[in-house]
């Protein structure tokens, strides 16, 4: 089982938004570029990355630019805009009906909810306590650093 690859997706485009933003107007047809996407993935995280009112988007090949300051925003921000925890909030999802006429079906949440929402918790307390902002640091060093050594 894994997260799905829309935060990591979210957090490269918002990184090239950042870095290069100034310099170029990015569509989605660059952006889909650097991450290594179809476009039409692009646009749905650009939408859902706008709603949260991460960015803003001109119409048709406008490009989209930050719309707040990179400190503002934490990766728990970035990961809350994009994936889909549905209505309970929650990471891990449970099969709909174990069987409450096994002992251990019939014990399954009483075991794994308590555990499984401390895991939740303690990876949405790191997400947030990261900014965009180090992020975009992190990635201008390690690009720094690779010319460099070129």
């Amino acid at each position: 089982m894994q997260i799905s690859s829309r935060f990591t997706i979210a957090t490269h485009m918002l990184i090239v938004l950042a870095l290069e933003g100034k310099k170029q107007k990015l569509t989605s047809d660059i952006l889909a570029s650097s991450v290594g996407v179809n476009p039409v993935i692009i646009r749905k995280t650009l939408s859902q990355l706008k709603n949260a009112g991460m960015i803003t988007v001109a119409r048709g090949t406008g490009g989209a630019e930050i719309a707040k300051d990179l400190k503002d925003i934490s990766l728990l921000d970035v990961y809350s805009a994009v994936e889909c925890l549905g209505k309970s909030g929650q990471l891990f999802s449970f099969h709909d009906k174990p069987n409450p006429d096994c002992p251990i079906g019939k014990n399954i949440h009483n075991v794994l909810d308590d555990r499984l929402a401390a895991i939740q918790a303690a990876m949405e307390a790191e997400l947030a306590q990261t900014s965009l902002d180090e992020v975009v640091a992190a990635t201008e060093k390690e690009i720094k650093e690779q010319s460099v050594s070129q």
